[in-house]
């Protein structure tokens, strides 16, 4: 059996490192520590959980972010959509947001 191979587009991880700035900047997290390991929750997400989810296709208005999508809930409060392409064994994270994002009005 071939291995699964993930990749991350680069203004993905630009978009996860600013975003551990912005979490502690906005004290959503009274440590940088704390926003670190809730970045750390996303990624640990693509390389353990996402072959394990059932996948969507996305809807054709967002279909600019990536062909398939899967959803993953951290907490109570926040829902992360991660767009991405599939080819046999082969995983590209394209694209990541959140419910509270107006973009995602369609899913």
């Amino acid at each position: 059996m071939e291995k699964v191979k993930i990749e991350i587009l680069p203004e993905v991880i630009i978009f996860l490192n600013e975003l551990i700035e912005l979490l502690f900047y906005k004290e959503y997290f009274g440590f940088e520590d704390t926003a670190q390991l809730y970045v750390q929750k996303i990624y640990d997400f693509f390389e353990y959980d996402l072959l394990n989810f059932p996948h969507k296709s996305t809807p054709i208005k967002l279909k600019k972010f990536g062909s398939n999508y899967v959803f993953f809930r951290p907490n109570n409060r926040t829902t992360w959509y991660i767009f991405f392409e599939k080819n046999n064994n082969r995983y590209l994270i394209t694209h990541l947001t959140n419910n509270h994002i107006k973009e995602l009005n369609d899913l």
